[in-house]
């Protein structure tokens, strides 16, 4: 077998339609030569619905995040799914979450705004915890984010939530290290999917990006980040390590 990802195991979270970044790195890192196994929450039927339509259906366990009990039994599932040591060699962690009242700064009530850094931020040290047995080889942790070096429209305390986020990423780097395990982050444009549905006044966010973007910037199409999430988890970025890659077409780089 050959490609990219040829011989390793992936756990992707986050997949619930084919316009999320999820699916796509999934499709993506099949064609790689990569054995992948998806997990889902409170939607598990849409997610096995979603597996089937890869190129090779792939396995779908259900994970909360939040969850201490599914957290801790996730290593166990996996081997228990793949039938051997259920060794990872890269994890996706594309999960993010806000209650409405998250989303307007001043009177976001602490319940939302918790809810939010935990879903959002914490749940990344929670799921590199708990795939840590199964990751002794050394291997990979990408996560997508929303740049949050500046106060964007409307996103209010998810952008505070993505900066928490950001900063999870570095210090799992730094203690994740010397097990050989990168931890890195994609920050993506704005692509237009169900998790931006949720979003209120994403038009705001999204709005003119294209214009900005240098190399201007397609939001109905989630592949260009899906393949730098794969080749972070490849080994072609075998020394980099706390890092935020981003795939916005260069608007980060621009002035207003």
């Amino acid at each position: 077998m050959s490609g990219l990802l040829a011989g390793k195991r992936l756990l992707i979270t986050g997949v619930v339609t084919e316009s999320s970044i999820a699916f796509q790195a999934a499709r993506i890192a099949q064609d790689e030569g990569a054995e992948v196994v998806l997990t889902g929450f409170g939607r598990l039927s849409l997610v096995d619905r979603m597996a089937q339509r890869l190129p090779k259906p792939a396995p779908v366990l259900e994970l909360d995040v939040t969850d201490q009990a599914h957290l801790g039994s996730l290593a166990d599932r996996v081997r228990e799914l793949t039938g051997d040591d259920g060794h990872l060699d890269g994890v996706l962690h594309s999960i993010a979450f806000g209650p409405a009242g998250a989303f307007d700064f001043l009177t976001g009530t602490w319940e939302d705004v918790g809810t939010a850094v935990h879903v959002s931020a914490y749940s990344l040290k929670s799921l590199a915890v708990a795939c840590l047995p199964l990751m002794e080889r050394g291997g990979a942790l990408v996560g997508l984010t929303f740049d949050a070096q500046v106060a964007w429209p409307r996103y209010d305390w998810m952008g505070v939530a993505k900066a928490a986020l950001e900063s999870t990423n570095r210090y799992l780097a730094r203690d994740l290290g010397a097990q050989g395990i990168r931890c890195n982050l994609v920050a993506a444009g704005p692509i237009r999917s169900m998790a931006a549905k949720s979003i209120p006044g994403f038009a705001d966010l999204a709005d003119g990006w294209d214009a900005r973007a240098p190399l201007g910037w397609d939001q109905t199409d989630p592949a260009p980040t899906a393949r730098t999430a794969v080749a972070l988890m490849s080994d072609f970025f075998a020394a980099t390590t706390g890092e935020i890659v981003h795939v916005d077409g260069g608007v980060h780089a621009m002035g207003v």
